[in-house]
């Protein structure tokens, strides 16, 4: 990823109190590195900067003050928003592991060969992470774990998934 491309890391669900603090979603797995104090988030697709002055976790997510968000008022006007953190050089996740939007649109098949579809979208469910497969048949909810997933090539815009673990496979249509 070059320095200057950005992800998703929360969505602004709420508020809290009367200074401008908001409640935030957490949509990043290094949430106490990304909502620090001091670091710079944006409004998705803009290049408004919000520069975090105070970050606490609570039960919800995280609660965040911006410094150029001086009340509720204007607190108020962030209510749904995305937040977007700058990926700066050295951040290159571990061999192995994947940012979300490199996945989707990966062509997904079968280990048997079969076109299942392309992954559109990829939600949290549980500890995992699912891909949605939208192909001819409709929607595949396929989890992201070694067992379903035999393979995936981001680079490559491929993945190869075990059928039978998804229950897409002849045997599990003669058993029901």
């Amino acid at each position: 990823m070059s320095a200057n491309e950005r992800l998703v890391v929360g969505q602004v669900r709420g508020l809290h109190g009367l200074r401008g603090a908001v409640r935030v979603e957490s949509l990043t797995d290094r949430e106490v590195e990304r909502f620090a104090a001091g670091r710079t988030l944006f409004a998705e697709g803009s290049d408004r900067p919000f520069t975090i002055a105070e970050a606490e976790p609570d039960a919800q997510g995280w609660r965040l003050r911006f410094v150029e968000v001086p009340d509720r008022t204007a607190a108020e006007a962030l209510r749904g928003v995305y937040l977007e953190a700058s990926i700066g050089p050295g951040e290159a996740l571990p061999v192995g592991e994947f940012y979300w939007h490199e996945i989707v649109g990966a062509k997904v098949t079968g280990a048997d060969g079969r076109a299942l579809g392309t992954v559109t979208d990829i939600y949290r469910a549980g500890g995992a992470e699912v891909a949605v497969v939208s192909g001819s048949d409709g929607e595949i909810d396929v989890p992201l774990v070694k067992s379903v997933v035999t393979s995936l090539d981001p680079k490559a815009g491929e993945m190869v998934v075990d059928v039978g673990a998804l229950g897409l496979d002849d045997g599990a249509d003669a058993a029901e």
